[in-house]
């Protein structure tokens, strides 16, 4: 077998029992790197050393590695160029996400012997996908389905066809109108307060005092003062009336004996 030492030093070729021989002798391990060359490589090295270096190795290759991730975008033959520019634009977007994207026609019915729209529409996604993606596998027909699968570009040569840069985002401006109707909110559900006022004694109201004049009268009680109103006098009847009778009375009445 041809032997390396642990300082990559060509040892040549050599009989097993050297190779181990020489291994023990410096306290490493003989390890077989190449069992399918002629001679077969072997290498006097730690094995437990030789065994992390590999393992960090692929560690970071699969940190290197990109995994593939195929997404769909689903058409029909009939579709209209606004539903197809939406669609377009998804796939630009899944594509610029690094993901491979899989374009397919759905027929139904009797659409399935127009194949050849099917065919054409695939053709402008691929023609309209050319700057950042490349055509994987071509268009092939599965059923009732056709489909393409896309697959992104390392370098782009050029800008999306259809997905535009974003807007820049709006400023938000703190309205004062918005604090006074957190503030009405607020006290929407609370109690209403009441301050204490200084208020005045009730008044009692006054003993009514039997006029002079012989008329009566009526205490009404006001804000700030009670005032007294007048009452009519009292109409006098003829049962009560003893005088002599009033001239004009007697019309109509005979004053013969």
């Amino acid at each position: 077998m041809r032997v390396i030492d642990d300082d990559s030093a060509q040892l040549g070729v050599m009989p097993t029992e050297n190779a181990l021989a020489l291994a023990r002798q410096k306290g490493l391990d003989l390890i077989e790197v190449s069992p399918t060359a002629m001679p077969p490589v072997c290498r006097i090295s730690d094995y437990g050393r030789l065994k992390y270096e590999q393992s960090k190795k692929d560690k970071d290759a699969r940190k290197k590695q990109k995994n593939w991730e195929l997404k769909e975008v689903k058409l029909r033959p009939k579709i209209e160029t606004h539903d197809y520019e939406t669609k377009a634009r998804m796939a630009e977007r899944l594509l610029l996400d690094g993901g491979k994207v899989k374009v397919t026609i759905m027929f139904r019915g009797r659409e399935i012997t127009y194949t050849s729209f099917g065919k054409r529409l695939l053709d402008r996604m691929a023609v309209d996908m050319t700057p950042i993606a490349t055509v994987e596998r071509d268009a092939k027909l599965e059923g009732k389905n056709m489909f393409m699968i896309l697959a992104p570009r390392a370098v782009p040569t050029g800008p999306p066809r259809f997905t535009k840069p974003n807007d820049p985002p709006v400023a938000i401006v703190d309205d004062p109108d918005d604090e006074l109707d957190d503030d009405d909110d607020e006290n929407d559900g609370a109690e209403p307060e009441t301050t204490p006022s200084a208020s005045t004694p009730p008044h009692d109201p006054p003993a009514s005092v039997p006029p002079s004049n012989g008329s009566l009268s009526a205490t009404v009680p006001t804000d700030d003062a009670t005032e007294q109103l007048p009452t009519p006098p009292p109409v006098a009847t003829g049962a009560a009336d003893d005088g002599p009778p009033v001239p004009g009375d007697l019309e109509g009445v005979s004053t013969r004996a």
